[in-house]
């Protein structure tokens, strides 16, 4: 399970850096978009990955901490969705009034000269 998440984590942000590196300005924000959710997978997997486990220990109940998952990852990578979402339509909205205002969507905002 581990190595799958590693490898997940992996993909999205090696591709997330590589469409950064684009010249056009929606592959940059699909870059950022894939760069925030591998982030947010490797937050969420410090919290341990475990299937079918509480997420909070019980008040009466004594019991071995590693058999229950941190419930702050989970906490932290709700939170950070939330943004995820404000900001890429933040993004978004100045990438169609920059598009609107210089006719291309190159991120230098002219295209190169051939």
């Amino acid at each position: 399970m581990e190595m799958i998440v590693a490898i997940a984590i992996g993909v999205l942000t090696g591709s997330g850096i590589w469409l950064i590196l684009r010249p056009r300005t929606f592959q940059v924000i699909i870059g950022l978009s894939l760069l925030s959710y591998a982030v947010n997978l490797f937050i969420f997997s410090t919290g341990r990955l475990r299937i079918g486990m509480p997420p909070v220990l019980e008040v009466a109940a004594k019991g071995d901490p590693s058999l229950y998952v941190d419930p702050l990852p989970q906490a932290l990578v709700l939170t950070a969705i939330v943004i995820g979402f404000a900001t890429t339509a933040l993004f978004l909205v100045v990438l169609l009034a920059a598009r609107g205002f210089t006719g291309t969507d190159h991120v230098d905002g002219r295209e190169p000269e051939t």
